[in-house]
């Protein structure tokens, strides 16, 4: 049996982005920006996408720029509402120590610009309340950026209570959607959002593209100099069939959301349920508010590495973590801002399931997991020091 498991790192395309793309490669393949009628048809689609994804957020089309994905739409928020701050002599942005590192290292390169960035505590849950962001503006305050539901260990944050708070103290408010979009009910305007990241490889559409939503007359500072395209604020020639692909992926999730969600919780519930019974294991993130398809646990005892290896060997591909970190061998940021000591983190398994998954599937993870902890633990060293009590277990 294969299992893929690990749908935070990314998904399969869906068969409609799949339909949706492939014309605009065959046939309307002109410039958009191209005044002949082969270029105008790229145009018309390009704007009907825009449309669509608009209509998917709450926003209206001029709001939407279309990027090369979620990092690059985080670095195009964070840096336009910095340089807007500075211009009001305001230069304090406030985050969290568990974000995404497209927004960590842009406000690490703030810093270095002399700008001053306050990281919020999660806490064990991995969750950030509106009253600690409250408590955290400032008069120089120009920018609160804050994921919508944490990549690595699911965790859904207050957004609509975080961005009432912004809007009642006039400071932007950007999050971090890549993992929400097309999973969570999303409305910015109703949720008081002012700049959201998407990227479409995580709901079934192609890697590559993404979306910046910017509210109405905030002024977005160019991260890729060039050409007019997008009203001037991302050069380059649009990659027309990504984004209609796009599109057309986030409306089917967002047209499916409820019905997907409740499928993919309970098959997520059942496997937290399952796993839980190892012992010394731990879920990471809130047990309750978190997204549909995430499990993530740590083992005590044993490598995240040795049992993704295992796992793969077994036919499930599962992950220990973000998979643009994949290659680092530090623990997990995310498990160290919410209190995992580092012998504890090096031990995490994320699985993250989507709606093509069975409850098959999820008893076959069940069987395997148990087996493969077992295994590694046996051949352990700190396990054995654990289990004749030279050292304390932690979980």
């Amino acid at each position: 049996m294969q299992i893929y498991a690990d749908n935070a790192a990314t998904t399969k395309m869906s068969r409609t982005a799949i339909d949706a793309m492939l014309p605009y490669m065959e046939t309307y393949y002109g410039n958009p920006s191209s005044l002949h009628t082969v270029g105008q048809q790229a145009a018309e689609a390009l704007q009907k996408a825009r449309e669509t994804a608009a209509a998917c957020l709450g926003c209206q089309p001029r709001e939407i720029t279309f990027t090369s994905g979620g990092s690059e739409a985080d670095n195009q928020a964070t840096v336009s509402a910095a340089r807007i701050g500075a211009r009001k002599g305001k230069k304090h942005i406030i985050s969290t120590a568990f974000e995404h590192h497209a927004v960590l290292h842009t406000l690490k390169k703030l810093e270095n610009e002399g700008y001053e960035v306050q990281l919020l505590d999660v806490g064990p849950t991995g969750t950030v309340t509106a009253q600690q962001v409250a408590d955290a503006i400032r008069e120089d305050t120009c920018l609160v950026t804050i994921m919508y539901a944490n990549n690595e260990i699911g965790s859904i944050m207050p957004i609509p209570e975080i961005g009432a708070v912004c809007q009642e103290r006039g400071v932007l408010f950007h999050t971090d959607a890549v993992q929400a979009a097309g999973h969570l009910h999303i409305d910015v305007k109703a949720q008081h959002i002012d700049m959201l990241s998407l990227s479409a490889h995580k709901f079934h559409g192609p890697k590559g593209v993404g979306l910046l939503y910017a509210r109405q007359g905030i002024p977005l500072t160019n991260i890729i100099e060039g050409g007019a395209q997008e009203r001037g604020k991302r050069a380059g020639t649009e990659n027309i069939a990504g984004i209609v692909s796009m599109a057309a992926a986030l409306k089917e999730a967002c047209d499916h959301i409820d019905e997907n969600a409740v499928k993919v919780s309970a098959l997520r519930d059942k496997l937290i349920a399952g796993l839980s019974a190892i012992p010394h294991a731990a879920l990471n993130g809130d047990p309750v508010n978190r997204l549909p398809g995430n499990v993530n646990f740590c083992f005590e005892g044993i490598e995240g590495e040795s049992i993704l290896l295992l796992l793969d060997a077994k036919g499930i591909c599962a992950s220990s973590g973000s998979a643009c970190t994949s290659g680092s061998l530090d623990p997990s940021h995310v498990l160290l801002a919410i209190g995992r000591p580092h012998e504890v983190a090096h031990g995490s398994l994320r699985l993250s399931l989507c709606e093509w998954n069975t409850e098959e599937e999820v008893d076959y993870m069940l069987q395997v997991i148990p087996e493969v902890v077992a295994y590694l633990r046996s051949m352990s060293p700190v396990w054995k020091e654990l289990v004749s009590g030279k050292r304390q277990f932690m979980l």
